[in-house]
Formats: C-alpha cells, structure tokens, sequence
C-alpha cells in the first residue's frame, strides 16, 4: 500500500468517436500519459485511463461551440486528479496535448476538449476498501 500523504495520480475518461482504432487509441494514450508527465509531473507508471468508443449517436457534442469547427475525430479528456495545478500548469497540459496530437496524430485542436477536476484522498479507495488518506 502507498505510504500516508500520497497523492492520487489522475484518471482520465477519453471519449471518442468509434471509428479510432486500436494503435490510435494507444497513440492517444501515450500522447495524454507524456503530456501529464512533463506538465503535471505525474510519474510514468500512474496511468490510469478508460477510453469510450461511440457511435455517432452516442457521442453528441456541438460542432461549433468555442471552436472554430469540431468533425467526427472530436475528442473530450475528462481529467480526474488529486492534486490541484496552477492555471499556468493547466494552460501548458491543454496545449502541450493538443500540440502533441496535432504533430503526431494530425487531430485538429479544434477537436480536442478537455476538462480538470480536482478532489482529495478522501474521495479515492485504490484497494481492499481502503481510502486513501486511512492508507498507511
């Protein structure tokens, strides 16, 4: 069990269209994994990711909302984590993601939205029923 004190690493909920295959999700995963770990500094082992293939109709979201036009490859991050970040960390994890996913997987920015949330070890049990801040 982790020691007392330990911060929870972040989860992250990738929902996406069905037409991603197997080796883009795994680009998309190490891409949102290398990003966290350069601007979150998340250690390279706590990966914790579920993603969501959907059909179209599952996967409804509005094309031009804050954006200059969103297409099927849209793309929404869904961050859980236990410590809270700066703004200036999370303006350089949206871009750096995006940035990253652009040069590698040619995903438009357009297409790439991301929410943060933050909570504490209360509200985290990794294991045997066990919250992470009775952890010992």
């Amino acid at each position: 069990m982790p020691a007392r004190g330990v911060t929870p690493m972040p989860f992250t909920r990738i929902s996406l269209h069905q037409s991603y295959n197997d080796t883009q999700i795994m680009q998309i995963s190490d891409i949102l994994q290398q990003s966290l770990e350069t601007e979150f500094a998340v250690p390279p082992h706590d990966r914790f990711q579920v993603f969501e293939r959907l059909p179209a109709n599952q996967h409804v979201f509005d094309r031009r909302y804050k954006s200059a036009g969103r297409s099927d490859s849209f793309i929404q991050f869904h961050l859980l984590a236990g410590k809270p970040r700066s703004v200036e960390q999370k303006r350089n994890f949206c871009r750096t993601l995006c940035q990253r996913l652009q040069t590698k997987l040619h995903i438009s920015p357009d297409d790439v939205m991301v929410m943060m949330q933050f909570n504490t070890a209360d509200e985290w049990s990794f294991s045997y029923g066990l919250l992470l801040s009775e952890e010992v």
